[in-house]
Formats: C-alpha cells, sequence, structure tokens
C-alpha cells in the first residue's frame, strides 16, 4: 500500500500544467461551495440575530406570524392576559415596522427597520442598548445601527465625531416626514431583508406611525420567575391563551425564523439548489480529469493486468488520486474563500464568516466529489482487457 501512493502521484504530476489546471478546477468548485454555504449561514444568522438578543424565556406571537418582516400583529391585550399566568414575572411589548430614513445627503429614502420599545425596562441583551436606554425616553431620541448599509449616509460617523445629527422618517403611506435625533449607536447589522435599523420609544414608534393602532403589537416578551418551569408555564400558556397567538420557546422562535426563509423564500431554495449544483459540476469536473488520466496511461495499467495486478489493486491507485486532487485542490479553495468571505462582509455588512464546521463540511464534500468522480471512472479500467491493448 505504501508503494501505490507513489504511484498515483508520479501519474498525476507527470503533466504538471494538466495537473495545475485540475487542482485550480476543483479548487473553483471548492470556492463556489464555500461562497453558498457562506451565505447561506449569513442569511440564518443576520435573520435571528434579533431573536438571539431579546432578553425573554418565552415569546407571544400572533397565530399568522411567518417572519420579523412580515408584519403580523395581536393585541396587547393577549400580552397582559399571559402577566396573569403562574410563573410569569413581567412582560413586555415589541412594536416593529418599516419605515423609509431620508439620506439628508441625496434625498433618496431607503428602507429602515423600526423596533419600538418600552424604555423603561431593556427588552435587549445587547450592552449597547442596555447603557443608551434612558435616552429613549426624551421625545423623538432614537438609536441607530452603526452596522446599517451604506445607502442611509454617514450617521454613525458623524455621531462617533460628536456633531448633532437628525434624520427624517417617512411611514411607507406617509408624504411627510418625522423627524428624530440619534441620541446612540448599537450593532445589530442588516439582513437578507432589512437594510438597517432603527430602536425608539413606544412613543416615538407611534409617533412616525400615527395610523398604526396602540393597540397592535408585534412580539410579546414573557420573562419567567427564576423559580418557573419553562415548559409546564408554556403549556399552561398556549392551552388557556385564545387561538389567534401562539406561545414558543426562544429555540422554536428561531426555527421558525430559519424555516420561512429555507421553504417559503425563493432565495432559500436557490442556495441548497446552487450547493448541489456546485457538487454535481465538480464530480463531472473530476470525473473528466480522472477519465482522461486513465484514458492517457491505458496502456500501462493494461501492463499492469498483465503482469497479475488485481483489478483492485488499479481502482485503489485511481481513488488516491482522486484523493490527491480533493485534498489538494480544496487548500487554495480554502484560502481564496477566506479572501472573499472578508471583501463580501465589507460590502454587505453581511455576517459572513469562516469557521471550522463550513471548514469541514467542503473538504468532506470535496472528498466525497473525489470518490464518487473515482467511482465513475474507473468503469473503463473494470473492463479493461490486456489483449485488446498489445
Amino acid at each position: 500500500m505504501i508503494l501505490n501512493i507513489p504511484l498515483a502521484w508520479l501519474q498525476l504530476s507527470r503533466q504538471t500544467s494538466r495537473f495545475l489546471v485540475a487542482l485550480a478546477g476543483i479548487a473553483f468548485i471548492a470556492v463556489l461551495m464555500f461562497m453558498q454555504i457562506g451565505f447561506q449561514d449569513a442569511l440564518y444568522v443576520s435573520a435571528t440575530k434579533l431573536h438571539n438578543n431579546l432578553q425573554g424565556d418565552l415569546f407571544l406571537i400572533s397565530a399568522q406570524y411567518k417572519s420579523l418582516t412580515s408584519n403580523q400583529s395581536f393585541s396587547r391585550w393577549r400580552l397582559y392576559q399571559a402577566l396573569g399566568f403562574e410563573g410569569v414575572e413581567s412582560v413586555s411589548p415589541l412594536y416593529m415596522q418599516f419605515a423609509k430614513l431620508k439620506n439628508r445627503i441625496n434625498g433618496l429614502k431607503f428602507p429602515m427597520y423600526v423596533i419600538g420599545i418600552d424604555p423603561v425596562k431593556s427588552v435587549f441583551t445587547m450592552s449597547d442598548v442596555q447603557e443608551k436606554l434612558k435616552l429613549l425616553q426624551i421625545p423623538n431620541m432614537v438609536l441607530f445601527d452603526r452596522a446599517s448599509r451604506p445607502e442611509f449616509g454617514a450617521i454613525a460617523k458623524e455621531f462617533e465625531q460628536g456633531k448633532s445629527v437628525k434624520v427624517e422618517i417617512f411611514g411607507y403611506l406617509a408624504f411627510v416626514g418625522y423627524k428624530v435625533q440619534v441620541g446612540g449607536l448599537f450593532s445589530l447589522g442588516p439582513s437578507f431583508g432589512v437594510d438597517g435599523n432603527l430602536i425608539v420609544s413606544t412613543s416615538t414608534f407611534l409617533a412616525i406611525f400615527p395610523d398604526r393602532p396602540v393597540q397592535n403589537i408585534d412580539i410579546g416578551i414573557i420573562k419567567l420567575k427564576p423559580d418557573a418551569n419553562p415548559q409546564k408555564v408554556l403549556a399552561n400558556l398556549s392551552a388557556k391563551l385564545p387561538k389567534d397567538v401562539k406561545v414558543v420557546t426562544r429555540q422554536e422562535f428561531i426555527k421558525m425564523e430559519k424555516d420561512y426563509w429555507t421553504l417559503r423564500t425563493p432565495i432559500g431554495f436557490m442556495f441548497y439548489l446552487m450547493v448541489f449544483m456546485a457538487f454535481f459540476v465538480g464530480v463531472v469536473v473530476i470525473y473528466q480529469i480522472l477519465y482522461s488520466n486513465i484514458s492517457s496511461h491505458l496502456a500501462e495499467y493494461a501492463t499492469l493486468k498483465a503482469m497479475g495486478f488485481k483489478d483492485k489493486y488499479l481502482l485503489i491507485v485511481v481513488f488516491q488520486q482522486a484523493l490527491i486532487l480533493g485534498t489538494l485542490g480544496y487548500i487554495p479553495g480554502f484560502a481564496i474563500s477566506i479572501c472573499l468571505y472578508d471583501i463580501a462582509k465589507n460590502m454587505t455588512q453581511l455576517p459572513v464568516a469562516m469557521n471550522i464546521q463550513k471548514a469541514i463540511l467542503v473538504l468532506t464534500s470535496a472528498i466525497l466529489m473525489c470518490l464518487v468522480s473515482g467511482f465513475l471512472s474507473t468503469n473503463k479500467l473494470r473492463k479493461l482487457d490486456p489483449a485488446d491493448i498489445f
């Protein structure tokens, strides 16, 4: 077996240019898979970032809930009903709606996600929001997401320079803007459905959206008492609250968001399709490489068969070539992908980042591609008869 490895390597490296082209092709496939998986992961991380930063044990949502960016309001009275259940310590309403923020430089308006909260108690785990919570008690004072996309203008930069920053927000049906002042910054970041975020007090939120009924909220945050059993409280609330709302845990809340983007939007399907296509193209590319290599060395393989070497020995050589191609092609693909991840993160502000899970997944996929291609390409070798060659 030790002697098999040099044979596989020597056959591949005999024609240096062909070998390098083969590695470049496999590296390209690895980059495609890394980018598709990276953006898919960024989709889920960005879409559920708000869920992970909410300070609560259970969450009350509309029975028609689809995702954060699709308004499904319900009566605030349902949240106050939940407050009367055993084990519930406190409840907090959350208002969310899209508005348009006017760029002060070019006058263009861009969608901004506005989150209305009670400024008396924090519903976020983010320290940069908790520290500035009192600022929201001042009328028309807002917190701006410094990680928002650049089309909103240099709001964060000007604020950090000590300038007084006022912006104009338009409700989607409003022709007249509502002016607010930036009182602080926080970091949440955009997603595939949101370009930027503002956190405001409930009173400021209702001033921005005057047609929005105060009794209609989007999420109810339920905090339990320290000695409460979350599953027991959840079951009790689910059984006794009206069926126009439902109670979920944080994990269920996050799963609902992921399922929405995966199953109910075209983008989720396209990511899976593109990963599959990259894998399929990779199998075809590597198959062509291995098949061409077998064809060019057919006389040598026939000689080995005539000398008494079994098919198993020859097949092992081909599979070793497949593993060498997959492993060596993966390395430049991995390095290039790290650079592309940084570029994509800076350009889109999305959490596109390399991690060990992605690295292992693509490496495993690359090796599997090579093994599948190796199996397919050995069909000609298995049928090879030395008498047909000599």
